[in-house]
């Protein structure tokens, strides 16, 4: 994997958009838990914190310039960022950056992400989780604390659809590196909470309408070709999304082509693109190879799937 209290009591608090982004309104930054972070130990970190990902090599990654990470996450939030009123569809998607469970790549598969949503009328919502892993979190699997924040931030966001002008049935999530393992464990695994419900939002639905992969890990049997243990599809999961690098070394590609799979005898709306010579970390930035397009086969999907329809009657009721 990757290198290197009900509603009113939550706190709110605004801040603006970072100018280097172009998302068209200031984002709001909402706290996930009120009273108490489940599973978690005061004293383990030190602040949270800002730091640069290393330079890389174009056989590691496709983006090789170091973009901006957070680390020392102990109070997980969400960042809404809305698109324009006159492009608004009422979909919204929670962005879950990867970093191996690690850091999060806030930079690049977080604001850039929520950007691109923006542009194409869907509410980004960046989940900031829990990194790195506490030392309970064996380095080889995926940590777990990051899927009760993931399930709290689903259920959050639904408990605030009509204050938030999203439709209720189109949340979905999307998520990068470790960050997709973490979208498609929150859209299998919505049957049982993986913490002790607090309040009334844990009594809302934390299932996504919908899930998008990129180049995910953790998904493949080590030794086997099939699904990593704990990993099981239920026939209530939602649609799937999956691009990979075929010459991923860091998350090969196998880990997307072993849930396709499970996906589709399962009987789940699935759709996998693998892209020749390309490998880790190409997120969305625009450029003249092809995988730089999978954003606009995405936005394909999200459309033939019925999530970025404009008839919005239903936010009205």
């Amino acid at each position: 994997m990757k290198h290197i209290a009900p509603l009113l009591s939550l706190a709110f608090c605004l801040c603006l958009t970072n100018p280097v982004f172009s998302t068209d309104t200031p984002a709001m930054v909402v706290e996930l838990w009120p009273d108490y972070v489940p599973d978690e130990k005061p004293g383990l970190f030190g602040p949270e914190k800002v730091v640069m990902s290393p330079k890389l090599d174009v056989s590691q990654v496709e983006v090789t310039e170091s973009t901006r990470m957070i680390t020392n996450v102990t109070k997980p939030t969400i960042t809404i960022y809305r698109p324009a009123k006159e492009k608004d569809t009422g979909t919204a998607m929670l962005i879950c950056p990867g970093g191996g469970y690690w850091n999060l790549y806030w930079e690049l598969e977080g604001e850039e992400v929520a950007t691109w949503l923006n542009s194409i009328g869907v509410t980004g919502i960046i989940l900031k989780y829990r990194v790195p892993r506490r030392p309970d979190e064996p380095k080889a699997e995926p940590a777990r604390r990051p899927l009760q924040d993931s399930q709290r931030a689903m259920s959050l966001v639904r408990s605030k659809a009509k204050d938030w002008d999203i439709n209720p049935d189109r949340i979905g999530i999307i998520g990068f590196s470790a960050g997709g393992h973490l979208a498609i464990a929150t859209a299998i695994k919505f049957d049982e909470r993986s913490y002790t419900p607090q309040d009334e939002i844990d009594k809302i639905s934390c299932r996504p309408n919908f899930a998008v992969m990129a180049y995910s890990g953790y998904l493949k049997n080590k030794d086997k070709d099939q699904l990593a243990p704990g990993l099981s599809i239920p026939k209530e999961t939602p649609p799937v999304f999956l691009v990979h690098g075929g010459s991923d070394l860091i998350s090969p590609p196998e880990h997307s082509v072993m849930m396709y799979l499970a996906l589709k005898r399962a009987g789940i709306p699935a759709e996998l693109h693998v892209y020749a010579n390309t490998a880790h970390d190409f997120a969305i930035r625009p450029g003249d190879r092809p995988f730089s397009t999978w954003p606009q086969s995405c936005a394909a999907w999200l459309r033939q799937q019925g999530f970025l329809a404009t008839d919005r009657v239903e936010l009205k009721n």
